[in-house]
């Protein structure tokens, strides 16, 4: 959809963009080719989107036989998306079970993110979508220092950690403002995280919540919050009054082996 027929579309159907949910609808075709392109979906894949919006990315997906499932909260927007036969699960997705949307059926995923929602969709994404090998983000590219966060910074948290260990992060390309309706006050990028060919550890929700619960009081050591990690730590030669943001996220993932082992 190019930006007259996005403007046409919402003033048809009287759509005024929610600034609780972040919609901002992307507009520029060169922009939702490449973004099709990067997920990489074939005719046996399985495709889920977070948020489609008024199905700019949907209907490309559909267009090139992908089989594309969407979840949208805006009840408004996934009626509308839904008359028109796509297939639209109505959902506050970090609030969506499991077993109302069978994640591991799915092989990518894409997802235009608002920031205020940022960290729990894509941990969600990564924890639930056990099979996907590769996800493709449009986030704002400030939040990228927050998802490919260094060691012992500021930014580095659950989310640098859990997408480490999920895959390969690429920044692809950046998005102005200019590509999207209403043109939000900040930059977009487009990013990927791409499953690495033979790494045979699955990010899940039983590891996403380890790493959250290490990061819980991040100021005091890791064993305050998570005692069950003295024993692992001390197999690694680790010391023992390490915190979390110290950690590396091979070294969360052998920690977690340890616990679990």
């Amino acid at each position: 959809m190019n930006r007259e027929e996005t403007i046409t579309y919402i003033n048809n159907h009287g759509i005024l963009p929610e600034s609780k949910f972040g919609q901002n609808f992307l507009c520029d075709e060169d922009i939702i080719e490449a973004i099709v392109d990067l997920v990489e979906a074939g005719p046996d894949d399985k495709v889920l989107e977070i948020g489609p919006g008024i199905g700019a990315l949907t209907r490309e997906f559909v267009n090139n036989g992908i089989d594309i499932t969407a979840v949208e909260i805006d009840k408004r927007l996934a009626q509308y998306l839904s008359e028109e036969g796509f297939n639209i699960i109505v959902s506050d997705y970090t609030k969506l079970k499991v077993e109302d949307y069978e994640p591991t059926k799915f092989t990518t995923a894409v997802s235009n993110i608002p920031y205020y929602v940022m960290t729990p969709i894509m941990i969600k994404m990564m924890s639930d979508l056990t099979n996907c090998r590769k996800m493709t983000f449009m986030v704002e590219e400030a939040a990228i220092d927050r998802i490919d966060a260094k060691v012992s910074t500021k930014q580095y948290g659950p989310l640098a950690v859990i997408s480490k260990v999920y895959g390969d992060f690429c920044k692809e390309f950046v998005v102005g403002s200019g590509s999207f309706v209403p043109a939000p006050h900040t930059t977009s990028a487009v990013i990927t995280l791409t499953r690495r060919n033979g790494d045979t550890f699955v990010v899940d929700k039983a590891f996403a919540d380890f790493v959250t619960k290490c990061f819980a009081n991040r100021r005091k050591k890791l064993t305050n919050g998570v005692p069950e990690a003295k024993l692992a730590l001390e197999e690694l030669c680790i010391d023992s009054n390490v915190r979390a943001e110290a950690l590396t996220p091979e070294q969360f993932k052998s920690i977690y082996a340890i616990i679990n082992s």
